[in-house]
């Protein structure tokens, strides 16, 4: 027999919102961590752009359903990456594809040139763009996509969670902050939605970036514990620290 200390701890990242008043049980959406880190850099990008929280929710709807937030290789015909672009139609070339900054860059600039994108409803406003063969499909991803939009833009604090990650060794977070949320300047004082915002894009991409603590508004979450936690000595300005990599040829 197994002990309780032999299970087996699948890695996982939760979105968990407040209750409502007409909800049974907080909603919540739990997705794999690979995914979760696509979404926090597609929510990222949006936001760097200058782009409302709409425009997330209907890009994260939009690759929950082309790719389930996975960065492919392949799909139909020639469609590529989180978004399943395709090279022949002007999106770019297979390896800017691969690339989900790029992916949803491009995806952005197209939806905001479209007239009324912010209140046709959500899988209107993604075929638009896709022009793909199951208009309606983008629909089915509404709510989950909106509640990812509500952690990652900071609109919910503390929502989302991820636990028992394994960590990449450390990140050059200047370089990936640039590109991704156009500022490197993420420790230190935040109003409360931005930080909550750096704070769960920062929880999101743990496992690539190397993240083992953040902590922001007097709440921490540790790789270790994988929830956010009261904590007097966090303090109400934004902290993190990264994990140190592993000496060579340690196991």
């Amino acid at each position: 027999m197994f002990s309780s200390s032999d299970e087996v701890k699948t890695p996982g990242c939760t979105v968990a919102l407040p209750k409502g008043p007409n909800d049974a049980s907080a909603p919540q959406y739990t997705l794999q961590p690979e995914p979760m880190n696509n979404a926090a850099i597609i929510a990222a990008v949006g936001i760097k752009q200058g782009l409302p929280s709409h425009a997330v929710t209907v890009a994260l709807a939009t690759a929950l359903q082309e790719s389930k937030l996975r960065n492919l290789s392949g799909g139909d015909r020639d469609s590529i990456g989180l978004f399943q672009q395709r090279p022949s139609q002007g999106w770019g070339t297979p390896d800017q594809l691969q690339d989900p900054v790029y992916s949803a860059t491009e995806f952005y600039k197209k939806l905001a040139k479209l007239d009324n994108w912010q209140t046709i409803p959500i899988t209107e406003a993604a075929q638009a763009v896709q022009r793909s063969g199951a208009p309606d499909a983008y629909a089915q991803w509404e709510e989950e996509a909106t509640a990812l939009t509500g952690a990652l833009t900071g609109q919910h604090p503390a929502a989302l969670t991820c636990r028992n990650l394994t960590l990449n060794p450390p990140a050059n977070l200047v370089t990936v902050a640039n590109a991704e949320l156009g500022t490197a300047r993420l420790s230190g004082a935040h109003p409360a939605a931005e930080g909550w915002r750096i704070a769960s894009w920062l929880v999101a991409r743990a496992a690539k970036l190397g993240v083992d603590r953040v902590s922001f508004a007097g709440q921490t979450w540790t790789a270790e514990a994988g929830a956010w936690a009261a904590d007097e000595k966090a303090g109400q300005n934004l902290s993190l620290h990264q994990a140190p990599a592993a000496p060579p040829g340690s196991s």
